[in-house]
């Protein structure tokens, strides 16, 4: 009897177990996993994009007439309006705290619902994979930023104009970067949503109040200056803010550089856990 394999063409051979088929970009599986994670949050748009800025600016509002719109901070040397002083900050908090939202989100309910596998099963990469999450959460938080600055730029009594737009676009991306790292990190961690809500309520949000988003760190003690200088939250406020400005509470090119290898450092964080399957595949 012939041996039929032996004359099976390479294009029809079939790869041994565990060996990669796609051996490049998986484009398809990436884009359908990015669309997947996009049209999640914005099927409820009117929660996850429109509610996050109404409630931002809500704070807004509330700031300017608690401390009347002749107020003034002492940004850098120059005096600035208040309610033109927040805004930014405004902006890139909402952006930052909704890209975490969504981030944490993902993977924890496929833990809870035994749903994970469908994340696990496609034929995507670790890198792909996290590249589609983190994709996502970006979005949504640019979505949340854009809807903000075009309500806070028809607020009378506030310039939201740009001083530096791709500094503004820089420090943006950076921070809804790393929030969204840190919501990957978060629900490969969490067990529940008791766990998730725990670091929103006593990390996420405590540093982004204590990050100089309503007032200027100049005005602090030196030994709390100091502690603001370790919250990495404060360099995305105050960059963002001289996008803005033209004016900073700290070096912007320093705090570009320091994001930028925090977030490295936290994406490669992700990649290893995910890789592992750490509290994701036992």
């Amino acid at each position: 009897m012939l041996d039929q394999t032996s004359g099976a063409s390479p294009a029809n051979k079939i790869s041994p177990p565990g060996e990669p088929v796609i051996r490049q970009v998986n484009w398809g599986g990436l884009r359908t996993l990015y669309v997947k994670e996009v049209r999640r949050f914005f099927k409820v748009q009117l929660q996850t994009v429109w509610a996050p800025a109404v409630t931002t600016l809500l704070y807004l509002v509330i700031f300017t007439v608690a401390l009347g719109a002749r107020a003034a901070v002492h940004v850098g040397g120059t005096t600035v309006a208040f309610a033109d002083f927040i805004a930014p900050g405004l902006i890139v908090m909402g952006m930052m705290t909704n890209a975490f939202a969504n981030s944490s989100f993902s993977l924890l309910v496929g833990k809870m619902q035994g749903t994970i596998v469908d994340y696990l099963m496609p034929p995507l990469s670790t890198s792909e994979l996290l590249a589609g999450l983190v994709g996502a959460a970006v979005t949504r938080a640019f979505l949340v930023g854009g809807a903000l600055w075009i309500a806070m730029s028809l607020w009378p009594g506030v310039h939201v104009g740009m001083a530096n737009p791709l500094v503004v676009l820089w420090f943006g991306l950076m921070g809804a970067l790393l929030l969204s790292f840190l919501g990957v990190l978060t629900s490969i961690w969490a067990d529940k949503f008791d766990h998730a809500a725990a670091v929103t309520n006593f990390v996420v949000q405590p540093l982004a109040l204590l990050s100089g988003t309503f007032y200027s760190v100049e005005k602090l003690a030196p030994s709390f200056r100091t502690v603001s200088h370790f919250n990495p939250i404060f360099y995305v406020i105050s960059g963002f803010r001289s996008g803005f400005l033209g004016v900073a509470d700290s070096p912007v090119a320093f705090g570009a550089g320091l994001l930028l290898a925090i977030n490295i450092v936290m994406g490669v964080a992700c990649y290893t856990l995910l890789r592992k399957g750490w509290k994701i595949k036992n």
